[in-house]
């Protein structure tokens, strides 16, 4: 168990001293936007150009690791939209930001530093290939979902345009676009260009760290509780469950399979609030369900590194 936590606390450390920063009012809520914006849009961006950019596509992207994470994820939408519809009595909205939260994993924030803290950088391979298809396939399933739950009169040319538009406007799916490009074509970059994306790169996930934790301090859990609990437990242990399953069955490699599940076990993401936000659904259950699943996936996260090869 120490060894789990020694490797696994430095994350949540840095994430504690921002939390703590915010909430004693040394580091203000426009700081704390800034940070996030920083990093969603510039440094985060940067980081995952230069890896896609750099990937082995043929080796990493391979169809086991996919379709282990990602029927785990699309199961857990689906867990989430039927119960919180069937026990819960939430609208067809609601339930679709319920299930957004079950689905949409902190893959970025979270997924990268701790598979790198814990197995070292070569490890991350895996979680690339993940996060690759990460924003464009969630969006797709979440914004239509939530389209058609809000029985819009668009069409479908009207909702394949909203969709496809919210994805694509998204900074993360830039990055990874432009890093496929750069890859596909081999395209050569300059020396002084590359070195500065670089730089942003390095800083990405020590601050994106510190600015989640100043973020989490807004999201005080209020009310619904169960219907929290749900979310916490689908997100972190029906998720990596199902993909450690998936993953042995399809006879994943080691390092494949710690990406998958470790990836599939963190708490949702800081964009799950923002999806609810953006519908006015379900936004004091998300903004809750970040933040509890977030403190409880210190003990999940370090459950599943035992359970790991």
């Amino acid at each position: 168990m120490q060894a789990q936590l020694q490797v696994i606390l430095p994350v949540f450390a840095v994430i504690g001293f921002g939390y703590l920063a915010a909430w004693r009012g040394l580091f203000g809520e426009t700081a704390v936007d800034a940070l996030v914006r920083f990093t969603q849009n510039f440094a985060i961006p940067c980081l995952l150009f230069r890896a896609i950019s750099e990937l082995d596509i043929g080796t990493a992207i391979n169809t086991p690791i996919l379709v282990s994470y990602y029927l785990g994820a699309f199961t857990s939408f689906a867990l989430g939209y039927i119960c919180a519809r069937r026990f819960f009595d939430r609208s067809p909205a609601d339930a679709v930001a319920i299930g957004f939260c079950c689905l949409f994993s902190n893959t970025i924030l979270l997924g990268l530093p701790i598979t790198e803290q814990v197995f070292g950088p070569d490890a991350l391979e895996g979680n690339f290939a993940i996060i690759a298809f990460h924003a464009p396939l969630c969006y797709l399933l979440g914004v239509t979902a939530m389209e058609i739950a809000r029985s819009t009169s668009l069409g479908f040319l009207g909702m394949s345009s909203r969709v496809f538009g919210a994805m694509f406007r998204n900074p993360f799916v830039i990055g990874i676009g432009l890093g496929l490009v750069v890859n596909i074509t081999k395209l050569p970059l300059p020396g002084p260009f590359i070195d500065g994306i670089d730089i942003l790169a390095q800083a990405a996930l020590p601050v994106a760290l510190f600015s989640l934790g100043g973020v989490l301090v807004r999201y005080r859990p209020e009310g619904d509780t169960r219907t929290i609990l749900m979310i916490c437990a689908i997100s972190l242990v029906v998720h990596p469950g199902i993909v450690l399953a998936t993953g042995m069955a399809l006879a994943l490699d080691r390092d494949a399979l710690r990406s998958a599940v470790l990836t599939a076990a963190m708490a949702p993401g800081v964009n799950t609030y923002v999806f609810a936000n953006m519908y006015g659904a379900a936004r004091r259950v998300a903004a809750s369900s970040v933040l509890i699943a977030t403190a409880a996936s210190i003990l999940s996260i370090w459950a599943w590194l035992i359970v790991l090869p």
